[in-house]
């Protein structure tokens, strides 16, 4: 997904700042949680109709980009 980030905020004053869908309060790691936990994007959408598709692609292709800058140090 291309223009992901278009569909990501990060406000200080929601959420204390933790990238959320644009619009909304819904976070990213809200939407890895529920994918984690075994919900499928359908049953995501049905229990939050202000979501759709292609933002949780966009809150899977933000942690992914994100995880790129990830570096364990090791001691």
């Amino acid at each position: 997904m291309e223009n992901f980030l278009e569909m990501i905020s990060i406000n200080p004053e929601i959420r204390f700042g933790k990238p959320c869908i644009q619009g909304t309060r819904i976070a990213v790691e809200d939407i890895l949680g529920w994918l984690a936990s075994g919900m499928s994007n359908e049953e995501i959408i049905e229990d939050y109709p202000s979501l759709n598709k292609d933002q949780i692609l966009a809150a899977l292709s933000f942690a992914a980009r994100r995880e790129q800058y990830v570096r364990i140090l090791v001691s």
